[in-house]
């Protein structure tokens, strides 16, 4: 999901979001790709050690595209793990629905070249009921302040998720610690995970 270009009378910090977007997707895309793979089985292997993921019925999570860290050694942990795993579907408004993952075979290509479930609908409150909330982001503040794509949705369904649930984005080693710009909307996060380990805030 792509943030437009902010026009005159645009808050300071939304425009110093967008410059710091542009600087860390630049790197990203520089990535080589051989390495992604190994990024994503180190992710995986981190959270699924993590306590609050292995005493987790349930865990949102999401499908990585692009240059993102990668997921899909996730997924399939978390399901051989026995764990109920529920993924984000975009409504038209930029909101997320979610729907239970029922492994690849029930993926289908969506918007901005995102993959979703085709299983039943469970509400956009459904994240409320994850005992851990696995997110995307772009970069963490060291309070755990997150930087999404600039679409909002993940702010919105963060802002669904119970006061003590184990809320983690998942970054690439480098993209920690940022000065990341706060909006009123912004929530936090109380983990990142990156292939060199997880942190906690």
């Amino acid at each position: 999901m792509s943030s437009s270009q902010p026009g005159r009378g645009e808050a300071p910090s939304a425009i110093a979001k967008l410059a710091l977007r542009d600087q860390l997707t630049t790197a990203r895309n520089r990535l080589p790709v051989a390495q992604l793979g190994l990024f994503a089985r180190a992710v995986a292997g981190h959270l699924l050690a993590a306590e609050e993921v292995r005493r987790a019925a349930t865990v949102a999570a999401y499908v990585s595209i692009g240059t993102e860290p990668g997921t899909s050694w996730l997924l399939d942990g978390l399901v051989a793990a026995g764990k109920r795993v529920v993924l984000p579907v975009l409504l038209p408004d930029g909101d997320l629905d979610w729907a239970a993952y029922e492994g690849e075979a029930g993926l289908v290509p969506a918007r901005y070249g995102m993959l979703e479930p085709t299983s039943r609908r469970l509400g956009v409150d459904a994240v409320g009921t994850a005992d851990a909330v696995v997110v995307p982001g772009l970069a963490v503040s060291p309070t755990g302040l997150r930087l999404g794509r600039g679409g909002g949705s993940y702010d919105r369904a963060l802002g669904r998720v119970p006061v003590g649930t184990f809320t983690c984005v998942v970054l690439h080693d480098g993209e920690l610690d940022r000065d990341v710009p706060v909006e009123p909307h912004d929530r936090a996060v109380t983990a990142v995970v990156t292939p060199s380990g997880l942190r906690r805030f």
